[in-house]
């Protein structure tokens, strides 16, 4: 009975602590501007950074990092030796980002419409850094590359729990708990859920291009 009490606890503080939403307050602060009414209206940290600079950007995307990564920590202190509490609780902080319960949003007749937040790449690498902290030192990089070179936000988010998969693949194949793989897969659900629109409006040829990548340069070429 106690370690259920435990884990709906530390699920439900994973989900809060996913909630926070960096990207808002970080954009209010510095320019005094809404990130909903900018762009993508996600508060994540690519439309942080189109709200309120690069600074701004890296700043909201260590933070959720960290939302990720601290909720992986949480579960290990609360129940050390249950592991899938540990794969659960980063993927109840990647749902609290995406659908945040700090940012309901409402119809013109004051019903509630939904909940608002960002797609969850930044605390689905946290989720992972917190799992195996060296997996960061190849997501991070990886990431990086499809971000300047590509330039879609949507593929790089999607591509955050692809890379943890195949890395969590790996390490199951030497022994390592194989829990690790379905955190992987379970994120990358939440993921391309979340950037549905995102996906039918690349299909289309209408999704935004990062200008500082080499598709966003070339783009601006023609």
């Amino acid at each position: 009975m106690n370690e259920w009490i435990a884990w709906i606890g530390v699920l439900l503080a994973s989900y809060v602590l996913g909630s926070i939403p960096f990207g808002l307050l970080i954009v209010k602060l510095s320019t005094g501007r809404d990130i909903r009414q900018v762009a993508s209206g996600r508060t994540g940290g690519t439309n942080a950074m189109r709200a309120a600079g690069f600074w701004a950007g890296l700043l909201t995307a260590v933070l959720d990092i960290l939302k990720g990564a601290a909720s992986v920590w949480l579960a290990q202190l609360v129940l050390p030796t249950n592991h899938w509490l540990h794969v659960f609780a980063p993927l109840l902080t990647i749902v609290g980002h995406n659908y945040s319960i700090f940012l309901p949003e409402f119809d013109e007749h004051g019903r509630f419409k939904r909940l608002r937040g960002g797609a969850g790449g930044a605390p689905a690498a946290g989720g992972a850094l917190g799992l195996w902290p060296m997996s960061l030192l190849i997501i991070l990089p990886v990431g990086a590359l499809i971000f300047f070179t590509l330039g879609y936000a949507s593929i790089t988010t999607i591509s955050v729990a692809m890379i943890a998969t195949i890395i969590f693949l790996v390490r199951a194949l030497y022994g390592f708990p194989w829990v690790d793989v379905l955190y992987g897969v379970l994120a990358g659900i939440l993921l391309i859920w979340a950037l549905r629109p995102n996906l039918k409006n690349l299909v289309q040829g209408q999704e935004r291009v990062i200008s500082i990548s080499l598709h966003g340069w070339l783009k601006a070429r023609r």
